[in-house]
Parts: structure tokens; C-alpha cells; sequence
């Protein structure tokens, strides 16, 4: 760890009690809630390259893009109204994951579940059945709604079920539903880009509703977490819950822990007003600077708008399709790495590592793009130097896929005492959102005006946030989420925030 002192990994207390089928189970459906995220942003960059969609809700892209030679290749799909389509529901998911902070809080993260899974369901028929471009917006803000009540829900219920070991794999569930949902998103695209009649866009937004209904009914099965049940006032039932999920008599210790960060809770009043106290500067900055990072890695770029990236890099309609499927499975693939090394090599190394791959890809890409297509965007490039491009865009999203897409969410679920929890995870929502959001609204016309150099403006905000991880971030594996404290008050910086009587425990924390 930079800059000084660490806890011994043997430092986190090791409770009674094994990985239960129950407590997988109710991890898994909980983590469907990353399905509707994911399939939506998987949908709109194929929906958005469609010609039939582009003729009936934006004639002006679809004139620029088949009829205008002159236009330069970096402005085809430069419109603000068409960026409105994507970026609209990130707008709405970042207002709503305010409101669910306090549904969360009050009535659990099961009913915040389930209220985001039956607001999507609407918006995703909204969608199907659109005539024009107010009931595509409508929709999308629906979907925005439903899409802030999961990410607000789903990675604290995790965090908050799944043991302290195996916590991290786990947790990377909801990222690893994002990325199956992104990629059945492109698969769907692919497919429905085919029907000749034109109404292919239709059961691709239409579609969304499926795992809306996953989500819907997997909530009215799922058990609430016994963090939440305690926070309610319930403390027999949190316990009975709590032998449930760990599948033993003996969680005495783990309860007591989750009893006394309880009682410290229930003395805040004002969670909103309390994360601003000194005490969890740490946690504040890290859930706001790691969803900002995460956005500004220029993921959201190849996963918002592939299709239309790749059309615009010169491949045709089909191949433009294809090559998104291509990401998709590169980033389901690549985030299983994830689920497998988070907890045994620890949340550090992933993120410094894939900061580093991230980097090398963006500047080359960026190299490359600037020799074939210079500055005025006329030019082709060769099938070879395009699948070039499109090997590194794999290695890059491979990258992402294995540190900042699901340590993105991981981090911040799990680094927050229970008195600020929700209103950490609804910062990290909302940073989240709006940045998304912004790169949602600005991106086409940032490549319009910015053109190669936009890939390069992405990797300098890696080399950033790199070097941010390897000072500032503690390594959190295999830590009971009750002592997070004790890693804060070890590190040679953020130390000095933290009082004494913050850490849980009797045993004593080791600085170097």
C-alpha cells in the first residue's frame, strides 16, 4: 500500500458460519437488477444506428449519415436531439437514486427493488409502442427511474448479504448482470437489424421489459438483508435472518457487530448531513471520485454508441452490429476475471493494472484513427488497421471489465459504516448518473469537434485516476464490512480523520 501503513489482511475478525446455497441464491437474483441497466445501455447504440429508427424519429442524422459525402466522418451523428434519446434516462436515474436512498432506508432494499423493477417495466412499453420523439424521451426517463432504484438497492443488499470473503465476488454479480445485459442487448440488435419491414428498433426497446419482470419477481422472493431489518427495529428477526443466511446457530459475534453499528446509526438523524462531518471525508471523496473516474475511463463511449463508432471507423451496417457483439462478449468474459481475483488478489492490483492496459489502448487507438482519418475525417480505413482498432477497443474494454467497471460499484457499496451507507451509495449513484449523463448528451458532438484527440482526453483522466488508486485507496479484500473503519484508520493519509472510538474492535491496528 502507498505511502505507509496497512492492516494485516488477518486484521478483519472471522465470524462463524459458511457460503450458504441461500445466501448465493439471493445474491443472484438481486443481482438481476444489473440486467435492466445493463440491456439498457447495450440498446440504444444499435437502436440509434438503425435506419428505419433514424428515418422516423431523426431525419436529419439519417440525411447527414446516407446523403451528405461532404460531412466529416467525426459529425455524422452529431445531434443533440438523438443524444437526448440516450442520455435522458442517466438524467432521471440521477434524481430518482435520491429518492431511493430514503426508500431504502426506511423500507429496505427489497422494496427499492422492487418499486425501480415495476417504474422500468412501464417505461420499456412506453418505449416499444413510441409514434414520436416525446414518448421515446418519456420512456427513457421511466427506465431512468427504474434503472436509480436498482443501482441504489442492489450493490448495498450485496454488500450487505454476502460474507466478508467472499464478498467482493459476489458484489461483482450485479456488474457481471450489466455486461450479460449489454451484450444480449447487442445480440438483439443484431438480430432485429434484420427485419426487413423496419420495426426491428421496436422489440429491441420493447425487450427491455424482460428482465424489468426478472427483477419484479425475483424481489417478491428475495428476503430482506438483516442489516436492514435491525436499521427497522426488528432485532429477532435480523437475527433469525442473519443464521439463515450463514447457515449456523453461532453469528453471536457478527450480530453483536451489526447491533452496535446499528445503535451508532440510530443516533444520526441527518445521514446527508453527517457524511460531511471529517470523520468520513474518506468515504466521502471515494464515493464521489470513484464513479466520476469511472465515467471519464470513456467506457461509456464504446458501450452507449459501438454501433455508431464503429460505422463511423468505416465498418458497414452489419459489421458496425457484429463488432459490438464482439465488446459484449469481451466484457462479460473479462469481468468473470474479476469475479474470480477480487477476493484473492485484492481490489488494488486490479484497478492499477487495468488503469495501465486502459491507457496504452486509448493513446494507440487515438494514433490510429489520426494517421487514417487526419483531422478533416475524410479518409478509409484498410480491413486490416480496422480490425487492428477493433482488437484493441477489446483490450481496453477487457480491461475496464476486470477493475473500474465492477470495482466501480464494489468499493463504494462496501466502505461505508451502516449510518451513512445509503447516502454514500446514493452519491455514488448520482455522481455516477450525471457524468454518465453528461457523456451520454456531449459525446457525438465532443467527437465532432475534438475528433482523435477525444481518446487521448479520456486516457489523460487514467493516467489520473491511476495514480489517485495506487495514493489514496486502501485495500479493502476480506474485511467484515462492520470494520472498515480500522483500513481507514491505518492509511497514512486518510488516518487522521478517523477517531478511535470510529473502530470496531478490541485489536489493535498495526501502522508501518
Amino acid at each position: 500500500m502507498a505511502g505507509g501503513a496497512f492492516v494485516a489482511q488477518s486484521g478483519g475478525r472471522s465470524y462463524e458460519g459458511g457460503v450458504t446455497t441461500f445466501v448465493i441464491m439471493t445474491c443472484l437474483v438481486a443481482a438481476m437488477g444489473g440486467l435492466i441497466f445493463g440491456y439498457d445501455i447495450g440498446i440504444s447504440g444499435g437502436v440509434t444506428s438503425m435506419d428505419s429508427f433514424l428515418k422516423k424519429f431523426f431525419p436529419s442524422v439519417y440525411h447527414k449519415e446516407k446523403e451528405d459525402h461532404h460531412e466529416s466522418m467525426y459529425c455524422k451523428f452529431d445531434s443533440h436531439l438523438l443524444q437526448l434519446f440516450t442520455s435522458s434516462l442517466y438524467l432521471a436515474a440521477l434524481v430518482a437514486s435520491f429518492f431511493s436512498s430514503t426508500v431504502t432506508r426506511l423500507f429496505g432494499r427489497k422494496s427499492s427493488m422492487l418499486s425501480g423493477g415495476l417504474v422500468f417495466l412501464v417505461g420499456a412499453i412506453l418505449n416499444g409502442a413510441a409514434t414520436n420523439v416525446a414518448m421515446l424521451i418519456i420512456g427513457r426517463l421511466l427506465l431512468g427511474v427504474g434503472v436509480g432504484f436498482a443501482n441504489q438497492s442492489v450493490p448495498i443488499y450485496l454488500s450487505e448479504m454476502a460474507p466478508a470473503k467472499l464478498r467482493g465476488g459476489l458484489n461483482i454479480g450485479f456488474q457481471m448482470a450489466i455486461t450479460i445485459g449489454i451484450l444480449a442487448a447487442n445480440l438483439i440488435n443484431y438480430g432485429t437489424s434484420k427485419i426487413k419491414e423496419g420495426y426491428g428498433w421496436r422489440i429491441s426497446l420493447a425487450l427491455a421489459a424482460v428482465p424489468a419482470i426478472m427483477m419484479v419477481v425475483g424481489s417478491f422472493f428475495l428476503p430482506d438483508t438483516p442489516n436492514s431489518i435491525l436499521e427497522r427495529g426488528h432485532p429477532e428477526k435480523a437475527k433469525k435472518m442473519l443464521e439463515k443466511v450463514r447457515g449456523t446457530d453461532n453469528v453471536e459475534a457478527e450480530f453483536q457487530d451489526l447491533v452496535d453499528a446499528s445503535e451508532a446509526a440510530k443516533k444520526v438523524e441527518h445521514p446527508w448531513r453527517n457524511i460531511l462531518q471529517p470523520r468520513y471525508r474518506p468515504q466521502l471523496v471515494i464515493c464521489t471520485l470513484i464513479p466520476f473516474f469511472q465515467q471519464v475511463t470513456g467506457i461509456n463511449v464504446i458501450m452507449f454508441y459501438a454501433p455508431v463508432l464503429f460505422k463511423t471507423l468505416g465498418f458497414g451496417d452489419d459489421a458496425s452490429l457484429m463488432s459490438a457483439v464482439i465488446t459484449g462478449i469481451v466484457n462479460v468474459v473479462s469481468t468473470l476475471v474479476s469475479v474470480y481475483s477480487a477476493d484473492r488478489l485484492g481490489r488494488r492490483i486490479l484497478f492499477l493494472e487495468g488503469g495501465i492496459q486502459m491507457i496504452i489502448c486509448q493513446i494507440v487507438i487515438g494514433v490510429m484513427i489520426a494517421l487514417n482519418f487526419g483531422t478533416n475525417g475524410v479518409g478509409e480505413m484498410a480491413s486490416g488497421t480496422a480490425n487492428f482498432v477493433l482488437f484493441l477497443i477489446c483490450a481496453y474494454v477487457a480491461a475496464f471489465a476486470w477493475s473500474w467497471g465492477p470495482l466501480g460499484w464494489l468499493v463504494p457499496s462496501e466502505i461505508c459504516p451502516l449510518e451513512i451507507r445509503s447516502a454514500g451509495q446514493a452519491i455514488n449513484v448520482s455522481v455516477n448518473m450525471f457524468f454518465t449523463f453528461l457523456i451520454g448528451q456531449f459525446f457525438l458532438t465532443m467527437l465532432c469537434h475534438m475528433k482523435f484527440g477525444l481518446f487521448l482526453f479520456f486516457a489523460a483522466f487514467v493516467v489520473i485516476m491511476t495514480i489517485f488508486i495506487y495514493f489514496f485507496l486502501p485495500e479493502t479484500k476480506n474485511i467484515p464490512i462492520e470494520e472498515i473503519n480500522r483500513v481507514w484508520k491505518a492509511h497514512w493519509f486518510w488516518g487522521k480523520y478517523i477517531p478511535d472510538d470510529a473502530v470496531i474492535g478490541d485489536e489493535a491496528v498495526h501502522t508501518a
